[in-house]
Formats: structure tokens, C-alpha cells, sequence
């Protein structure tokens, strides 16, 4: 039996005991050193000393540890970069155990199968127009397909990351867009927990996808950024020191709660340009196609985005003046051709003093092409259990 307990953070957190396994998560030292590991495959066993603030000693009595638990291997030995003694290569071990991630969005879903040392598959599914229901039971076919597709078994399922589009309310309860109104207002854990028969994780689908950047895209090489996720509605993820921000109630990075009621409506939202789009005669019916077919040259683009660009430039400064980032990433399901159309009209209100600006953040485009939120939920109960970065 899965025993399930919840958190001030909003998560299910639950002990691994699928399979007679008891609970193998990491103490502190234990999720730094596999966190180097993670971002760097392969590093020497000797150079993993640099990175954290261990003795050798310690090192290598962990990473023996670590290897006699399954959750490293260890390689062949590493020519030293100076002097000393070659010294083996140590890798995650991606058979460990693997979680699975959904994303769910207004028209689309997203399923990822991720093993633990960061290896993953995805798939989309087309849940537009479906209640809950019929969309959960299309979510498992997708992934009843993955598992067999890996051949992997049931036991070594570690958990289930969710995330969702909208605001987070209470406990595992999330307020989303009105095409998803039959997943708003509910508790989610106890319903996908059943379904799955596995521990679940939820969180926002915008900090999903944040997560999801911090792991496998610019948080490789930028600790402190911004996560801007253009999708049916906007909102975003904040990463500070290399760790997401939640905030007091799971809601830091919902930057459409800047705006009040009439300025809502100019907010870079992609349900407000698909609107636009209709009324232009442009027949666009969900912001996947929007995504696919985007043409910068359609009627009604140009004045939208001209419409938007005051409060975008307010949020981007608000961003920089509040939070101070190295980067503010544009990803969701923005349309590239948007994004850099946005970027161009960047306009930062620092002032310079005795000639010297402030810093502000660099604006970047994501290179993550899949369901970032997908991924990311499939990260969520590793980064929680064995990493750092949520």
C-alpha cells in the first residue's frame, strides 16, 4: 500500500514502497552530489571533490554508497586533468527506477516517461473538448504505451509528476482556465493517485516547465532566471540560485496577476491572440495549431502584439526590478517568430546614473521543442527526492 501524506508545499509526498522497497530517498550531501552528477554525466570521481564541500574521504564513502544502492554506476577510470591518479567516471544509473510526468493543457496533454539518470520519451494527446474523465482515460493509454514501449516494469515506478495550467487555491486543489473547469476547484492528488496507483506530485504547469528549464536547458549555465510561459493563458516560474520559487501559497511566477481588470486583456496570452485571430477572419482553433502554423504575416498579428507591448514591457522591467534575474527565458508554447517579435520591442526603463545603466536580465528563447511541462512534471518527484531544483 502507498501511504500518502500532504504538504504545506502543496505536493504528495509518499514513501517509495511499490514493490516491497522501502523508502531510498537521499539525505543532503547525498542529493549534492548526485545533483553534479546529474549536470554533468561522467564527471571524475576525483573532480566531484571541487564541486562540493565534502572531504575525499566523504566522496568516495558516498559515492560507494550510492553505487551499492543502484543509484550510480561507476566508469572506466578518467585521465587527471593535472597530476595524480586517473579516477573513475561516475554516472547516474537510468535503471534505477523511472517516473512518469503529465502535463495537461487546454487542448492538448503531454506524457513523459523518465528514467533516473534524466533520459526521457514523450507523447502528445489530443484531450480538446473532453471532460475530465474521458481525458484521464485517454492520459493512460498514453502512458500504458510508454511503459510497454521501454520495457520497463510496474516496480520500479518511483512516482507521477502532475502539473496543470492554472493557479494554485489549496492543498492539491488548482484553478485553471475555463476549458479545464472540470479539473478546477478539486482535490487532484487523491483522484490521480488512485488512478495511477502510484504517489503523485503536483504543481503548476508554468513552474513544470520552469523546472523543466532549470534541469535541461539554460539551468545548466544560469542559476537565477525567469520563466515566461506563453500557453492558453500567461504565467511563468521563477529560479533563484539554481532552486525554483514556489512562494507562500505555490503562486510566485504568476506574473498575469500584475494586471488589473482592463489590462488583462493586454496581456501577452495566447487564447486573447487566437481571439484576435478569429475575429480577422484567421480560422485558429487551439493554441497547439497556433503554435504549428504561426505566421507572423497573418491580419490582426502586427496590431496585437502593438496592443500588448506596453504591458509586456512593464511586466519584463517589474521582473528585472523585483527579482533580478540573469535571463528571462520565453518558452510554453510560444511561436518563435513571437517571441523574437516581443524581444524586439523590449524597452527597459533603467535610467543611467553618472553614465552607467543598471544590468538587466538577457532575454533567451527556450531550445526545449517538447512538452516542457510534460518533462518537467516527470522531474518532480526526483528533484524532490534525490535533487536539487524544486
Amino acid at each position: 500500500m502507498v501511504h500518502l501524506s500532504y504538504t504545506p508545499r502543496h505536493l504528495i509526498r509518499a514513501p517509495f514502497l511499490r514493490g516491497g522497497r522501502n523508502a531510498d530517498v537521499a539525505s543532503r550531501n547525498e542529493r549534492h552530489l548526485l545533483s553534479e552528477i546529474h549536470r554533468k554525466p561522467g564527471l571524475a570521481r576525483a573532480e566531484l571533490i571541487s564541486h562540493l564541500d565534502l572531504t575525499q574521504q566523504s566522496v568516495h564513502r558516498l559515492v560507494e554508497t550510492l553505487a551499492e544502492r543502484g543509484l550510480l554506476r561507476i566508469g572506466d577510470p578518467v585521465p587527471p586533468k593535472g597530476r595524480g591518479q586517473p579516477s573513475p567516471a561516475v554516472f547516474l544509473n537510468p535503471d534505477y527506477a523511472y517516473t512518469l510526468g503529465i502535463s495537461v493543457n487546454t487542448d492538448k496533454a503531454g506524457v513523459c516517461l523518465m528514467d533516473f539518470a534524466g533520459g526521457h520519451d514523450t507523447l502528445t494527446i489530443d484531450i480538446e473538448g473532453l471532460n475530465r474523465e474521458p481525458a484521464l482515460d485517454r492520459i493512460e493509454e498514453a502512458v500504458a504505451k510508454l511503459i510497454t514501449s521501454s520495457g520497463r516494469s510496474e516496480d520500479k515506478l518511483f512516482g507521477v509528476g502532475f502539473a496543470i495550467a492554472g493557479y494554485h487555491v489549496t492543498g492539491t486543489q488548482y484553478n485553471a482556465p475555463l476549458p479545464l473547469q472540470d479539473w478546477s476547484l478539486i482535490e487532484l492528488g487523491p483522484l490521480l493517485s488512485g488512478r495511477f496507483k502510484a504517489p503523485v506530485w503536483l504543481e503548476n504547469g508554468a513552474n513544470a516547465a520552469a523546472i523543466c528549464e532549470n534541469l535541461m536547458g539554460v539551468g545548466r549555465h544560469i542559476s537565477d532566471f525567469a520563466y515566461l510561459s506563453f500557453n492558453y493563458g500567461f504565467g511563468g516560474g521563477v529560479v533563484v540560485n539554481g532552486k525554483l520559487m514556489r512562494g507562500a501559497h505555490g503562486n510566485a511566477g504568476e506574473f498575469s496577476g500584475m494586471f488589473d481588470d482592463e489590462n488583462n486583456y493586454k496581456r501577452p496570452a495566447l487564447e486573447l491572440l487566437i481571439r484576435r485571430l478569429n475575429e480577422k477572419g484567421v480560422s485558429i482553433t487551439s493554441v497547439d495549431r497556433l503554435k504549428r502554423e504561426f505566421n507572423p504575416d497573418w491580419p490582426g498579428v502586427a496590431e496585437w502584439i502593438e496592443e500588448v507591448v506596453p504591458n509586456y514591457n512593464l511586466m519584463m522591467n517589474a521582473i528585472c526590478a523585483i527579482v533580478d534575474p540573469q535571463a528571462i527565458v520565453f518558452g510554453g508554447e510560444i511561436p518563435r517568430a513571437l517571441a523574437e517579435a516581443f524581444i524586439a520591442r523590449t524597452q527597459w526603463f533603467s535610467r543611467p546614473r553618472y553614465g552607467v545603466p543598471r544590468v538587466v536580465a538577457k532575454p533567451i528563447i527556450s531550445e526545449i521543442e517538447r512538452d516542457a511541462s510534460a518533462i518537467g512534471a516527470a522531474a518532480l518527484p526526483f528533484t524532490s527526492e534525490f535533487f536539487r531544483g524544486s
